[in-house]
């Protein structure tokens, strides 16, 4: 008697559609749905970006809500996920584009200050292992509001506290750390992160990313100018590390400041998730998000998981709202197969708005074809 398949679903989230429990929950429907027998286990992912703490919960870590400001000051919930003596901080859901009220940018006064009370609420509480997801930030302040937050003082030539924002960064003449939280020096921070990008210059945090957050034209040699000068008061030395251009100059400033290392997020993710062990036992990974492009190749969620699969002999496919890549990029990439909802709604807006029935018409053809002998 053979035993009934395993299938392992994790998903990162759909953006602008589903959150990964959500992409999870319509895949283990429809595969159930066609194969009534088989055990279906849901760890969804994500790499660092929104969604992460999603992840966490969602494996059963304790979630915890702060009252933090957002990226232009207004006040609202921001959670963290905690298990034990570790902290889960996602930069996206305290100071990221998501917060911004009515989607209005500010790309010279936006801060990280948010981010900075809910890290230390989290030592507040305990924890001694950070780890920050940098993603999907609002701002360009190289982490001063983030530290600034944390106690730390950012004073111009007469000793007066500078206001938030990038670009005041330019009028920085001192970092005074007198004051910082206590809980820094005895805990460790890790930057889960999927960009490499450096501080400064034209793959640095403003050239790159500075106009996705609706700098224009005439903005950008402000900012660059603004963390120049930061970089030249908080430790030049680490503005050339890859990811410290992460989330607007945040990873420079925890890189220089807080001791952090920065580490693929899917690896961390996937690590705290104790990935191999769910594995265990696995006949079939199925992982995916919303778009897989060439930009997923280059350590986005979907590609993490498949390389844990395909290090412990369990194949893996893809379950996609649309695929860039070609049969041949596809399978370099590990997957045995790909299945996206563009091709079965054509339409963008009604794929994202169906995204979950659809879901579940992808979890029956994965069954179908993949699960039966």
């Amino acid at each position: 008697m053979t035993s009934a398949p395993r299938v392992l679903l994790a998903p990162d989230k759909f953006k602008g559609s589903l959150a990964a429990p959500e992409v999870a929950a319509a895949l283990a429907a429809g595969i159930a749905r066609a194969m009534p027998g088989v055990e279906i286990r849901q760890v969804p992912v994500a790499d660092g970006g929104d969604g992460t703490v999603d992840a966490f919960v969602a494996a059963g870590w304790e979630r915890i809500e702060v009252t933090a400001p957002g990226p232009t000051g207004e006040l609202s919930t921001a959670p963290y996920a905690v298990r034990g003596a570790t902290a889960v901080i996602e930069l996206a859901a305290v100071v990221g584009l998501v917060k911004l009220p009515g989607g209005r940018f500010d790309p010279l006064g936006a801060s990280t200050d948010g981010l900075g009370i809910v890290i230390a609420h989290a030592l507040d509480r305990g924890a001694t292992n950070i780890v920050l997801g940098l993603g999907g930030s609002a701002s360009t302040d190289g982490g001063a509001g983030m530290l600034r937050a944390l106690g730390a003082r950012v004073l111009d030539r007469d000793g007066h506290e500078l206001p938030t924002g990038g670009a005041a960064l330019v009028r920085a003449a001192q970092l005074d750390r007198t004051g910082l939280h206590p809980g820094v020096a005895a805990a460790g921070f890790t930057l889960a992160c999927d960009v490499d990008n450096p501080l400064l210059g034209p793959t640095g945090a403003v050239a790159v990313y500075a106009p996705q957050k609706g700098a224009t034209i005439d903005q950008l040699p402000i900012l660059e100018a603004a963390l120049n000068n930061w970089a030249t008061i908080v430790g030049r030395e680490c503005a050339g590390i890859p990811g410290a251009g992460a989330a607007g100059g945040t990873g420079f400033g925890a890189l220089a400041v807080l001791g952090a290392q920065v580490r693929s997020g899917i690896e961390v993710v996937l690590e705290l998730l104790d990935f191999p062990t769910q594995l265990e036992g696995a006949t079939l990974v199925v992982t995916g998000e919303g778009s897989l492009d060439t930009q997923s190749l280059h350590g986005k969620a979907p590609i993490g998981v498949c390389d844990a699969a395909r290090k412990a002999g369990v194949p893996t496919v893809a379950a996609v709202g649309r695929t860039l890549l070609t049969p041949t990029e596809i399978r370099a990439g590990g997957f045995t197969a790909c299945y996206c909802l563009a091709d079965l709604e054509p339409n963008i807006a009604r794929s994202i708005a169906h995204a979950a029935p659809l879901l579940e018409q992808i979890g029956e053809q994965i069954a179908v074809h993949n699960l039966r002998n």
